[in-house]
């Protein structure tokens, strides 16, 4: 090949490789891109396939309150407060918990300071004030239900009812034997209330 020819080549080559350059790069960053995306939305699409049953809560003496354990039954979780208003929910939740444990009820209390600050006191000071009004169903340890440092399940059912998410003490939800949020209810839904009341058997009645 004489030199000429050797030059034509050679500048050939550099302007393929100019013009095939920017491509690769812009498909790179394309690429990169869009790992970084998928790796972002994963959290949140993993807590959206989750169950309840996924989650636990620290036991209010240690160890932990596992919601798969209580996998087929119906679940009541309802964050509670001991110097609230809504205190004398105890007793209705309680007397709910004795007339539909044997069919398949778990109400379990999430003692909560977020609200009003109305949940000062330690594992033996909330266990005291939920007996006084006759409510003997399981109790977890204190914990958050609102915000960035909320616990896992809030942050779950936030995802799944964005629009229903806790305002203050009391606040419910009922999870199905499924393991998702059959029904969300207010502060101001009294226990007693016959929706309410409808709403759970009729979740006891799915077998």
């Amino acid at each position: 090949m004489t030199v000429l020819c050797r030059k034509a080549f050679a500048s050939g080559l550099l302007a393929a490789a100019l013009t095939v350059a920017p491509a690769m790069i812009s498909a790179t960053t394309s690429t990169m891109i869009s790992a970084i995306a998928q790796t972002s939305a994963a959290p949140a699409a993993g807590l959206s396939r989750m169950t309840a049953y996924a989650f636990s809560f620290p036991g209010p003496e240690g160890g932990e309150i596992r919601l798969a354990d209580y996998a087929g039954k119906v679940i009541l979780l309802v964050n509670t407060a001991s110097f609230c208003g809504y205190t004398n929910q105890f007793s209705g939740l309680g007397a709910l918990d004795r007339a539909y444990g044997g069919r398949g009820l778990v109400t379990i209390g999430v003692p909560s300071n977020d609200f009003g600050q109305q949940e000062p006191g330690g594992p033996k000071e909330i266990a005291a004030t939920a007996k006084e009004h006759g409510a003997h169903f399981t109790l977890t340890a204190r914990s958050i239900v609102r915000g960035e440092g909320a616990h896992r399940f809030y942050r779950w059912a936030a995802q799944q009812r964005p629009q229903e998410t806790p305002r203050w003490n009391f606040h419910k939800y009922l999870i199905g034997r499924d393991g998702q949020i059959a029904g969300v209810f207010s502060t101001q839904t009294r226990p007693d209330d016959p929706a309410f009341i409808a709403a759970i058997e009729r979740e006891l009645a799915k077998e």
